[in-house]
């Protein structure tokens, strides 16, 4: 994709397996956005309480679901701080705790790069997820 529909854009993204985090950060700076990747909710807490300010967050849901913080208690931070974000997940019908974000689109794993990118660019347009 040779257009830069995130150009100046940050992108926060958190995913616990390497070789996706890898690929939606090439997908997204290919898309022109700088990118921050975390693999644990530790990391993107960290991300976000730094002096690095974040215009979209790409969160795998699953991740963090035996520490103390989670994907969903990362994503309820994210709205108190007005950052939209993009939920990712391996099992749709397991992850009901993500309509309560109804506006957060959810993209399901395997994703293709450009259905990625459109959810990212509805989510900074604030447009419905659904």
């Amino acid at each position: 994709m040779n257009e830069k529909v995130l150009a100046g854009k940050r992108c926060l993204v958190m995913d616990d397996e390497f070789l996706i985090a890898l690929d939606i950060q090439q997908i997204l700076e290919a898309a022109g956005a700088s990118v921050v990747c975390a693999s644990n909710t530790t990391d993107a807490l960290s991300a976000l309480g730094d002096k690095f300010t974040f215009d979209i967050a790409v969160l795998d849901v699953q991740v963090g679901e035996s520490a103390d913080v989670g994907s969903i208690d990362l994503a309820r931070m994210l709205v108190e701080k007005d950052v939209p974000f993009v939920f990712l997940t391996g099992m749709r019908q397991s992850d009901l705790h993500a309509m309560d974000f109804p506006e957060a689109p959810v993209v399901e794993k395997p994703y293709e790069s450009p259905l990625l990118l459109n959810a990212v660019t509805r989510a900074l347009a604030g447009k419905p997820a659904r």
